[in-house]
């Protein structure tokens, strides 16, 4: 069952958050993940919960090959860049 991270990311050094995509990218990728949005524009239409800011969407194949792109050594590796550039929520949706 394919699984979907989704990333909600308010940028703090958007400079810096860019060294983190292009590490990230060939990740994911590697891992047998798809961009599927990637900070396109936003239409909010119900924000009780949630105010997302800049969305990022991924399919994975599966749940174990999104849990073995993010515990990855070459994931945690950069994960401080995305850590030192941004605040993210993440989120890990098994889907169809």
């Amino acid at each position: 069952m394919a699984t979907y991270l989704i990333v909600d990311t308010l940028l703090d050094k958007p400079e810096l958050y860019e060294e983190y995509k292009l590490k990230a990218k060939p990740l994911v990728e590697h891992f047998g993940g798809e961009y599927l949005a990637r900070g396109g524009a936003l239409s909010l239409k119900e924000t009780d919960l949630w105010s997302p800011t800049r969305m990022v969407l991924i399919r994975f194949p599966d749940a174990d090959a999104a849990n073995r792109f993010y515990d990855s050594p070459e994931y945690q590796a950069i994960l401080p860049i995305s850590r030192a550039s941004a605040r993210r929520t993440m989120v890990m949706l098994e889907g169809i």
